[in-house]
């Protein structure tokens, strides 16, 4: 059963306008590899070839993106998060306690290593290519540094350029096709907003209407979402929209987006004293109508920031906490559903180890680690394309390469 969807618009938005669903055969949404021209890899890779990198404790382990098999690994103390460097040939940033360490997954070398390049960070944090360009935040310092996404794998750093922000803090930034930049502003405490910077660094605008800001999403349109903890705040053509919440609490912090379709998902609590991290509604953006609802999923259903993703038809996948995947539609409607794994609780601390969810085309790759093993689901038929049986317990993980999905 779905509650009618609480909307609210921005000012001047028609208040009748419905949110509409976009047709199910969109053009595919970009390979896990980031946007790019696909062409451009084929010296370097076999077209549509895939990496999963898997974080556990004590490394990260590579398989085969088709096969599950494991291709190699490397051996790291700490706690570690990877995140997809976004460059032709399947790099992984690492991030770790002294900084992002760029890591080969076997896709351009044939070996699975540490190129050697390490940026150096006080506390590495969110990692994001696009339209070409990389940008990294150091969360104990608010520096951000950006590069050619394509520059690294070489075993020497590449040339970037130096953003500061006003303050460290937990943040986010992202440099736009023309070469201005989006970053978080906020303060070791606290977070209000989002600042427009030319390349030279120089403000052109800003908006602090979203307290609490985190993540951060590119859609169709070169319109930039970022989440609020009362809302989202947009970005496009050199303006901000900040699109109220229905509830007074209403937090987003994840952003679910594709670069073929105008409509972002994010995950929503409404409860600012709810325990654990499992949650039961998600935020639909229309970013042409400027609207903003939310869905319940059926009763029953919840997931965690880990469990959600977006497939190669702009459809909204969720892993639920009762072990199925659930397939919708744009406007937040399951079409499908299937079991694959076993019923899980919340994890007590973020970073433990629980079931996570990535989507390249039309495969969903899960993470069963209290079985130590992982799944690729074909999400037409709900049946299992590969799984494999780890000798970790496997953590965060992503998916990588992909020229041909």
């Amino acid at each position: 059963m779905f509650r009618p969807a609480r909307t609210r618009f921005a000012a001047g938005a028609l208040a009748a306008f419905a949110v509409v669903a976009l047709a199910g055969c969109a053009t595919p949404a970009p390979s896990a590899s980031g946007s790019g021209d696909p062409d451009a890899s084929a010296e370097h890779q076999h077209e549509g070839d895939t990496r999963v990198a898997v974080s556990y404790d004590g490394g990260i382990l590579v398989l085969d993106g088709e096969t599950l098999e494991t291709v190699g690994g490397v051996e790291r103390d700490g706690f570690l998060r990877v995140n997809s460097a976004g460059d032709h040939d399947g790099h992984v940033f690492v991030t770790a306690e002294d900084g992002f360490h760029v890591l080969g997954t076997g896709l351009a070398s044939g070996g699975v290593e540490f190129t050697g390049e390490v940026f150096d960070a006080i506390a590495a944090g969110h990692v994001v290519p696009h339209a070409g360009r990389t940008a990294l935040f150091d969360d104990g310092t608010g520096e951000v540094r950006i590069f050619d996404t394509d520059d690294i794998g070489s075993g020497t750093l590449p040339e970037a350029d130096t953003l500061s922000s006003e303050s460290a803090h937990h943040g986010v930034a992202i440099e736009l096709s023309d070469g201005s930049v989006l970053s978080t502003i906020g303060t070791p405490d606290t977070r209000s907003g989002v600042r427009h910077l030319a390349a030279d660094g120089s403000e052109l605008a800003r908006n602090e209407q979203c307290p609490s800001v985190h993540g951060e999403g590119a859609l169709k349109g070169e319109v930039i979402m970022f989440g609020c903890e009362d809302g989202v705040l947009l970005f496009a053509d050199g303006a901000f929209t900040k699109l109220d919440a229905p509830d007074e609490f209403g937090r987003t912090g994840n952003a679910y987006v594709t670069e073929t379709s105008s409509i972002a998902v994010g995950d929503y609590k409404s409860d600012p004293d709810q325990e654990g991290y499992l949650l039961s509604e998600l935020a639909i953006v229309d970013t042409k109508a400027n609207a903003l609802s939310v869905v319940e999923l059926p009763d029953g259903v919840e997931y965690t920031w880990r469990g959600v993703g977006r497939d190669g038809h702009d459809n909204i996948v969720v892993l639920g906490a009762d072990g199925s995947l659930y397939l919708l539609d744009e406007a937040g409607a399951v079409q499908d559903s299937w079991s694959v794994i076993e019923p899980w609780e919340s994890p007590g601390e973020w970073q433990q180890p629980h079931p996570g969810l990535r989507v390249v085309g039309d495969i969903a790759y899960v993470t069963e680690p209290a079985a130590k093993k992982i799944h690729a689901i074909d999400l037409h038929t709900g049946e299992s394309v590969a799984t494999a049986d780890l000798d970790v317990v496997p953590n965060e993980f992503v998916v990588v390469g992909g020229a041909g999905h």
